[in-house]
């Protein structure tokens, strides 16, 4: 498939992820009356069905990387054309500012804002570390056919387990700046989990080449995606 297409499937892949991340945290925040643990859950919840549809609807198409850490493994392993690295980042950073702006719009919020929820410190850093490292060993140890209920349940997870909640998405990280809502990010804090995130990556690339090899087999598509969100207890 020509890589228009594939831009094409990463961009709105993307923002439709961010779409659900955002809008079902709007959503939650507004019905749950202050109670954050039911917000997150509702949240929570939404992504991981959303997550799922995406990654089977666009996995054919693009591979549903959805993740500018997921693609930088996958063209270290050669799985993607490293010509195709840079345009695949920029498709998904642009989705995930539009995604963004969509959510806003069908909830008749200003369409541009900057988030001002700061999320910082060394627990979230590691968490962001450990999620992202997470997500890559997930995506590259399962089995043929079964990424996509693996990583979205993977997420909805790491959610809770985590004390950032689980964006392990520099894509994700860049379009929450762009949302004060619950999923926002503050744009200071944003690097921190950027960063966090690549180690992540990484580590879980790490890890999987240390174990036993387990690779899809020969026109399996790198079904892929990321993010979670919410508001942690511990912020």
């Amino acid at each position: 498939m020509d890589l228009p297409r594939k831009l094409a499937g990463e961009a709105l892949g993307t923002a439709l992820l961010l779409a659900v991340v955002i809008g079902s945290g709007i959503m939650a925040e507004r019905l749950a009356g202050g109670n954050v643990a039911l917000a997150l859950l509702a949240n929570t919840l939404a992504t991981v069905g959303g997550l799922y549809i995406l990654i089977e609807v666009f996995g054919p198409i693009s591979g549903a990387h959805f993740n500018p850490a997921v693609s930088a493994v996958m063209a270290w392993r050669g799985e993607l054309p490293k010509a195709a690295l840079l345009p695949y980042v920029v498709a998904q950073l642009v989705g995930a500012m539009l995604g963004a702006w969509l959510a806003h719009a069908m909830f008749d919020l200003p369409i541009l804002q900057f988030s001002a929820k700061v999320r910082t410190g060394t627990g979230q850093w590691i968490a962001e570390a450990v999620a992202t490292a997470g997500l890559l060993l997930v995506i590259l140890r399962a089995p043929a056919g079964r990424a996509a209920p693996m990583v979205a349940s993977f997420i909805g997870a790491a959610y809770w387990f985590t004390a950032s909640t689980s964006f392990a998405n520099p894509a994700a990280a860049f379009g929450r700046m762009f949302s004060d809502s619950f999923a926002g990010i503050a744009p200071a804090s944003a690097p921190g989990f950027v960063l966090s995130q690549l180690v992540g990556a990484a580590v879980g690339l790490a890890i999987h080449n240390a174990l036993e090899p387990r690779l899809h087999p020969v026109g399996h598509p790198n079904i892929i995606g990321a993010s979670g969100d919410g508001e942690p207890a511990t912020k």
